[in-house]
Formats: C-alpha cells, structure tokens, sequence
C-alpha cells in the first residue's frame, strides 16, 4: 500500500478510494443486466454466463502473466470452498433479483458481512467485542425489518438473506485462501472453476442468446471482472479499514439503476431496514 504521510500521521492514497467507489457504482450495472435478462433467461444460466465471459477475458492476462501456472499452488481446498460458496451466493442472489426490486435484494443481501463476525467468534474463536455485539444487533433489527415488510416472507427475499448468508461462507473461506495467494491467479482460479460448477444448470436451463442480447451477456461479464480488478487495485493503494465502508456507496448505485431501467421505488421498510444494516456494517470498520 502506498501512502501519504502528514507529520507523523499516514493517509490512505486517495487512488485507492477512487478505484473503490468506481466499483461499488459500476457493480449495479452488473446486477441491473442479470435482472434485465432473467426476463427472458433462467438465472442459473446467467450465472453460467457471468463466469464464462469473465473467464474469456481473465484467462489471456493469468497465461501472459504466468503461463499454464496460473492455478494457486497453496490451499487449493480453500480456493475451492470459497469459489463454491461465491457461485452458491451469486446465484442465490440472481433468482432474489429476479423476483424483488435491486435495492430490496442488496439490503437483504449485506448482512453476509455482519454474518461474517458471527462465524469468526465461533470458527476462529474470535474475540466478541461491544463493537460487534452492537453491530450484530443493528444488522439483526435490519433484517428482521426487511424480512418482512409486507407482514409476509416472500421467497425473493429469503433467497436474497440465503446469498448474504453464503457470501459470509465465502468470506470466511477467503480468509484462509488469500494468506498466500496472487490476486489474479485467485480472480482467474475462481473464474475457471465456477464456470465449471455452473456448466451442469446451464446446458439444463440453457437459450441461445439472441442478436439483441448478447451484447448484455458480453457487459455482465466485462463489468463483473473490470469491478474485481478495480478492487484489487485498491487495496494494494488503501487499507481494509479505510475502503470497507465503501461497499455501501453500491446501495447508492443499486438504487439509481433500479429507478432509472426499472421504475423502482425502494418502501419505507427497505429503506428502515437497509439504514440499520449499514449502521451495523459501519460500526465494525470506522474507528473512532
């Protein structure tokens, strides 16, 4: 990470943040094309789609950089676990969308992180702090507000709280997988492999994309792998504390795409219940 110092005090490298809130605005674009094709398309084949051509464009840079080593040599179980639970999530959160508007599907879908600190206390006998026990208990009043917003559990959101869930797995996962591990090898790893693990649903859910659409399934990928590097880049320029509060900047953008392509307006209750989660997010990263 590189920095500014002031006196004796460092700054985070202002390219950092910037490469950081460009991916969390660009990543509705992804969640707005899923959306857009699961009209027409099953989601388990957009999510076949979404790691094909991200493994198209990922896996020329891994062959430049390293040739046919371009795998992770170390904690290959781990690697896998993660990708495992990473496509277990973003197809979750893909049929979530496919039913319920974007901005009610992320709210429900960040509690993955708050989820997170839950497994770390148990799996790697983390210690329970007052920070954390206040941010589980925002994040817990948030979800139980979204849960049910209408006095009724509707599927869409279950599968959207099912992906938060799986994203926590992954979370943890990638604790142990990226302890000696090059980004990229990891980014085009998780590419390869989860195009492989979807293969099976696609061909059995399968359409051939039309004239019209194949440029959307092109954009799904592109911004799927441009989104990731972006992040790679910023925390090699910022650290963790600093850019984590970010994330949320994707609620904002989440919002705006799902108002401008699809005319939805997110209820009192989503946006009650999406306030406190990120309460419970922030307290856990913002220092005093």
């Amino acid at each position: 990470m590189q920095s500014n110092k002031v006196g004796t005090r460092i700054l985070p490298d202002h390219r950092g943040i910037a490469f950081m809130a460009l991916a969390m605005l660009l990543i509705p674009l992804v969640d707005g094309t899923a959306k857009y094709l699961s009209e027409t398309y099953s989601p388990f084949f957009i999510s076949w789609a979404r790691y094909a051509v991200a493994s198209c464009l990922v896996l020329p840079l891994a062959i430049w950089l390293y040739g046919w080593r371009m795998f992770p040599r170390e904690h290959l179980g781990a690697h896998f676990m993660r990708t495992l639970f990473l496509v277990a999530a973003m197809t979750s959160y893909f049929l979530a969308i496919s039913e319920i508007p974007l901005a009610l599907a992320l709210s429900a879908y960040f509690v993955g992180p708050i989820i997170a600190v839950i497994l770390s206390v148990l799996l790697f006998r983390e210690r329970l702090t007052l920070r954390k026990t206040a941010s589980l208990a925002l994040g817990m009043a948030g979800a139980l507000i979204i849960l049910q917003p209408a006095g009724g559990m509707e599927r869409g959101i279950l599968l959207a709280f099912a992906a938060g869930f799986l994203f926590a797995l992954y979370l943890i996962a990638t604790r142990r997988a990226s302890q000696h591990s090059d980004p990229v090898r990891t980014l085009v790893f998780q590419c390869i492999v989860g195009t492989v693990l979807l293969s099976p649903q696609a061909v059995a859910t399968a359409a051939l994309p039309t004239s019209g659409t194949l440029l959307f399934f092109l954009a799904l990928g592109f911004f799927s792998s441009f989104c990731h590097l972006l992040t790679i880049f910023a925390f090699r320029w910022s650290d963790a504390s600093t850019l984590a509060p970010l994330v949320y900047v994707e609620l904002v953008g989440t919002a705006l795409v799902g108002y401008l392509a699809f005319a939805e307006l997110p209820s009192p209750a989503t946006i009650a219940g999406a306030v406190l989660i990120v309460a419970g997010g922030l307290v856990l990263v913002v220092r005093r």
